[in-house]
């Protein structure tokens, strides 16, 4: 059941703030979600993403700031909103001794309004697990299951916090999946991870967090294109590996410094990043920099500790950003 009241956006948020103790967790945030999109909340641990997403969910009180799901607010219409949202936490406790039809059925409960229990199982391909215990599940059936129960009401906003989250690959890739069914039924779908690979693959929009704030937001491809290159580039040209002619620790490094801006002049060399001595170029045309890139390097006489290429990713958008890699958190 959807219920039409009129207004464009699923999720609003404005100048969210929230702390605790000394800690600033969420800084000003402002963020908007129109119906229908799926939208990635991005960062390492520590950013601030659990929190927003747990007062979206009802389930913190914010310091100050606005937060409207579906036009209404926690505090004039929190019945009303448990109704329509479904919510899938970073790791859900059922009952060990209940079976996952038992589990369904117990949260389906809940709801005036929802999808049938069969319909569940179905979609969240538990038809062989029904009648296993909730303590006998795989991590991903675990999840699966914490899955159905977020959607047993038919929401129209659904929450994902870090759903896959200690899954193995095959796992991973099969709730990406049942998510990508979600998004073809029309819900609205908020998602945290800090996996790049599945906001670049799910998500419509996302925004990029650090230290409660947002420093980033459009779609994946806007926010790749900050980097300034399609391809990244990496080096690994730390002073000991600079010369054979035992140039001291300070030669050493301006002689780095250096050779990085050389390496920015060349042609086709778009943007410099520098995380923990590995040197980032964001390059176009793969094919024909990095030929000039050795040229450069062997005219200098510098040696690599380390070479490697692969596609820009929001990633290396976060480094751009921040000059730290997303995990360091």
């Amino acid at each position: 059941m959807v219920v039409n009241d009129g207004n464009k956006l699923a999720l609003r948020i404005a100048g969210l703030k929230k702390s605790f103790g000394d800690v600033q967790a969420v800084d000003g945030l402002d963020l908007e979600v129109a119906r229908g999109e799926c939208f990635g909340l991005l960062g390492p641990n520590g950013a601030g993403k659990t929190t927003t997403i747990e007062i979206c969910e009802g389930l913190t009180e914010p310091d100050s700031g606005v937060v409207e799901l579906l036009g209404m607010e926690w505090k004039t219409a929190a019945t009303a909103l448990r109704q329509r949202i479904g919510i899938q936490l970073q790791e859900t406790q059922f009952p060990d001794k209940l079976t996952v039809e038992e589990t369904i059925r117990l949260f389906r409960s809940f709801y005036r309004h929802g999808l049938e229990v069969e319909e569940l199982i179905a979609t969240m391909q538990l038809e062989e697990k029904r009648r296993s215990r909730v303590g006998g599940l795989s991590g991903g059936q675990k999840q699966r299951l914490a899955m159905a129960t977020a959607l047993a009401g038919d929401p129209e906003l659904v929450f994902l916090d870090e759903p896959t989250t200690g899954l193995d690959p095959q796992a991973r890739r099969h709730l990406w999946e049942l998510v990508e069914e979600l998004k073809r039924a029309g819900r609205t779908i908020i998602l945290t991870t800090h996996y790049m690979e599945e906001a670049e693959r799910l998500c419509d929009r996302v925004a990029i967090m650090d230290h409660g704030r947002k420093i980033a937001e459009g779609t994946p491809k806007e926010l790749i294109a900050l980097v300034g290159g399609e391809e990244i580039l990496e080096l690994g040209v730390h002073p000991v590996h600079v010369s054979e002619s035992g140039l001291g620790e300070d030669s050493a490094a301006a002689k780095v410094a250096g050779l990085v801006e050389k390496l920015k002049g060349i042609e086709g060399v778009r943007g410099h990043s520098e995380v923990e001595g590995v040197h980032r170029l964001a390059v176009s045309e793969l094919h024909r920099t990095t030929p000039r890139i050795f040229a450069l390097l062997e005219e200098e006489g510098v040696r690599l500790s380390e070479f490697r290429t692969h596609s820009a990713t929001l990633e290396d958008v976060f480094v751009r950003l921040t000059g730290r890699n997303l995990r360091d958190e």
